[in-house]
């Protein structure tokens, strides 16, 4: 039981971790109608410049200066070259972010390498926060689920309550209306991408740590993003963190499980033969496919997504 439960918490830190990716691209999209297909390059480009200054600073700097570094950059993106293509529709937009995140890659490479990082988990991280037996829940989990939960609470504190919050909500559907009235909708725009790349970054210092630095880090999760951000509901916070929490903890329960498939399918099939073909496949071999497998479901029952709505927790 133990054990079962200490996966739980692993899928649930994995899923709050996947949803502080996510937030920033459905913050974008919702606001600026743009895919940013050079989102998961920022979550790497965030592991690597934190690695760099935990190394020479310590941790703690590392989860200020990295996402103030990918912001400044995603800022200057934003105002050097997708304002300039907003006129020319969604394919110039999403082609200039492709090119953006092949530009990431190459600089990582050229700056750092292409062999993976050690992860150093700082001392006040190490070690475990709670043990059940020979069971341990760690404290670096622990503190990516107090983030990624603070984030949550902060972003719903913005959208909400705050002034600018209220200006990107009416700047998603009226932009004209919200100019007209003195707010300079651009800046908006240039201010809710670079916090888009911020929030990846903060979630590639974590992540790098908990899991592991390496160039292969933007495509592994890139494909998830994108399936997180549409099964939720394009836009929509609350479904990217409903959808974050469905993959990650599904995600988890099959690697931690391991259960092998045909004795899986003889406990819902008696008449299935769990000494055959089936039963050389583990559930967790098919773990990385769980993420399109429920994107299809989700699709299938409900074509707009788990949430349908606008950026806001709420919806």
């Amino acid at each position: 039981m133990q054990s079962f439960v200490v996966v739980l918490l692993n899928g649930l830190s994995y899923g709050l971790l996947l949803f502080l990716l996510c937030a920033g691209l459905t913050l974008v999209f919702s606001l600026m109608g743009v895919m940013n297909f050079a989102h998961a390059s920022f979550y790497m480009l965030g592991a690597y410049i934190g690695y760099t200054v935990a190394y020479y600073g310590g941790f703690a700097a590392a989860l200020i200066l990295a996402p103030a570094a990918v912001a400044g950059l995603a800022a200057a993106f934003e105002l050097g070259v997708l304002r300039r293509v907003y006129r020319h529709g969604p394919l110039a937009q999403l082609l200039a972010t492709f090119g953006l995140a092949y530009l990431i890659a190459e600089f990582v490479q050229l700056g750092w390498g292409r062999s993976p990082l050690p992860a150093v988990v700082p001392q006040w991280l190490d070690g475990a926060l709670v043990n059940w037996h020979a069971v341990a829940f760690s404290r670096l989990r622990a503190f990516m689920m107090a983030i990624s939960a603070g984030v949550l609470g902060l972003c719903a504190l913005l959208l909400r309550y705050s002034r600018l919050g209220l200006v990107i909500a009416a700047a998603r559907t009226h932009p004209h209306a919200v100019q007209t009235l003195g707010h300079d909708v651009a800046r908006v725009q240039t201010q809710v991408f670079a916090c888009g790349a911020a929030l990846a970054a903060v979630a590639g210092v974590l992540g790098g740590v908990a899991f592991v630095t390496d160039t292969s880090m933007a495509e592994t999760l890139g494909s998830i993003v994108f399936v997180i951000v549409v099964a939720g509901g394009m836009g929509s916070l609350a479904g990217a963190f409903a959808a974050s929490l469905l993959f990650g903890i599904v995600q988890t329960l099959l690697v931690g499980l391991d259960i092998r498939l045909g004795a899986l399918l003889h406990w819902v099939l008696p008449m299935v033969d769990d000494t055959g073909a089936w039963n050389r496949i583990t559930l967790a071999q098919l773990a990385p496919v769980t993420p399109f497998v429920l994107l299809i479901i989700v699709l299938a029952l409900r074509p707009g997504g788990l949430v349908r709505g606008h950026a806001e927790l709420d919806t």
